[in-house]
Parts: structure tokens; C-alpha cells; sequence
């Protein structure tokens, strides 16, 4: 039952940063970011965020580098609008699964053709 509940959290906070991450106006936040995975903590009082971006692991890097920076802001903000009763500190980490698969995928139709 607990379980559930931890994923249905985890769900929201990943809904929410969604939103959160639209909001922010640092340079080094560009391009197409997406969330890869949450891992949200069983006392849920840490929060690693994995993030990718479409245009490499460097505009992801460097993402992290700005989100890094507006952890406060973001803490801030899930806590208001989840209505928790103690927010999560946030670790972002940058993961190139979106540019991995891009590449299988390249592969894939490259095979194809032949």
C-alpha cells in the first residue's frame, strides 16, 4: 500500500517539475529536456532527477548546471504546490538515454534499408 503511494508521489513530483522546468528562465536551461526518471527517497527527503536532453550530453550537463542552481526555487515550488509536509532536496543528474536510443534507432532504419 505504501509503495503505491511513494510511485503516485513520484509521479506528481515528475508532473510537476515538467511544469516547473517551463517556468525557468536560466540560459543554461535550452532546448528539449526531458525527465528520464525520478528516484524519490523511501522517507522522501531526497529527490534524484534524471535528466536528458535531444542535443547531447553537454546541453544536458549543462542544464543540470542550471537547475542545480534553481534547486531552492524548485523546492519552493513542489512544496507549495504539493502541499507536502516536508520537500524533498533535489539532485539533478544528466543521463543520455534519449541520445542512446536515438542512435539504436538510426541503426535500426539504417539495417533496414539494406
Amino acid at each position: 500500500m505504501a509503495s503505491h503511494r511513494h510511485d503516485r508521489l513520484a509521479e506528481d513530483i515528475r508532473r510537476e517539475l515538467t511544469d516547473i522546468f517551463r517556468m525557468l528562465k536560466d540560459p543554461r536551461i535550452t532546448g528539449m529536456i526531458s525527465i528520464v526518471k525520478v528516484d524519490l527517497s523511501g522517507d522522501q527527503s531526497r529527490c534524484k532527477v534524471y535528466i536528458s536532453s535531444l542535443d547531447g550530453i553537454q546541453a544536458a550537463d549543462s542544464a543540470v548546471e542550471g537547475l542545480t542552481s534553481a534547486a531552492g526555487f524548485i523546492r519552493r515550488e513542489i512544496n507549495t504546490r504539493l502541499k507536502m509536509r516536508r520537500s524533498p532536496e533535489f539532485k539533478f543528474v544528466s543521463d543520455n538515454s534519449i541520445e542512446h536510443s536515438a542512435g539504436i534507432a538510426k541503426i535500426l532504419i539504417d539495417l533496414e534499408r539494406k
